[in-house]
């Protein structure tokens, strides 16, 4: 399928390079934002207490959850903008510094603010469905991921094949986290969480840069929309 659309778009102009550069930018990006890998530790810690199935059930369910978060704020984000008359530019700049803080958190072995706090984690450990707080809210669809999300649509809204790949990015991105989350004891086993930590901090390293870029380009377009350039 993904060959199909490929060779069928090769004579458009956004299909090129810059095309498989902007397809694995988002598809690096999300994961890195929702950090699959990284939620399984949260996941063993929440679930000690229910059966494999019940763990396997609510992890499904906060999978869904998010999904559906997701595909709201991709539809309706820059609706959203557009009527609180906030510019794209504006939005590449706060949400690439959004995602710079999740990055240094990262990369310094720290609980990010913007995924749970906490006071939502003491509370967590006392629910007894936990798939829609703190999974899919704030861990999986948080700030950073809805930040993201309405980033990339933006960039992707004029050209089809490009929302594609944010959509592919998303899909991916997501079923990594649950297939982590399904997995989560295996994963500590394997890795353990000095293992888990070194990742973050890569990724985390991918994370920063990424975010420099989006502040990068909102100011570069914010330039060229007052005339300073051309």
């Amino acid at each position: 399928m993904f060959l199909f659309l490929f060779f069928h778009f090769t004579e458009a102009s956004f299909v090129d390079t810059t095309f498989f550069t902007f397809t694995i930018s988002a598809f690096v990006t999300f994961f890195t934002v929702i950090d699959p890998v990284g939620l399984a530790p949260v996941v063993v810690g929440l679930t000690s207490h229910f059966t494999n199935a019940q763990r396997n059930a609510i992890v499904a369910r906060a999978t869904f959850i998010s999904a559906g978060i997701i595909l709201f704020f991709a539809l309706v984000g820059r609706f959203l903008l557009d009527r609180l008359g906030i510019e794209l530019y504006a939005f590449n700049i706060a949400g690439g510094a959004l995602l710079f803080l999740v990055a240094v958190d990262m990369l310094f072995g720290r609980q990010s603010g913007t995924r749970e706090t906490k006071a939502e984690e003491e509370e967590a450990m006392t629910r007894e469905d936990i798939s829609v707080f703190p999974l899919a809210i704030p861990m999986i669809a948080g700030p950073g991921t809805i930040a993201t999300t309405i980033l990339y649509v933006g960039q992707a809204t004029p050209h089809p094949m490009n929302l594609f790949a944010v959509a592919a990015a998303i899909i991916s991105a997501l079923f990594l986290a649950w297939l982590a989350m399904r997995s989560c004891t295996w994963i500590i086993k394997r890795v353990g969480k000095t293992g888990i930590l070194v990742l973050s901090r890569i990724l985390g390293i991918l994370l920063a840069a990424l975010a420099i870029q989006f502040m990068l380009n909102g100011i570069a377009t914010y330039i060229q929309s007052v005339g300073f350039i051309k």
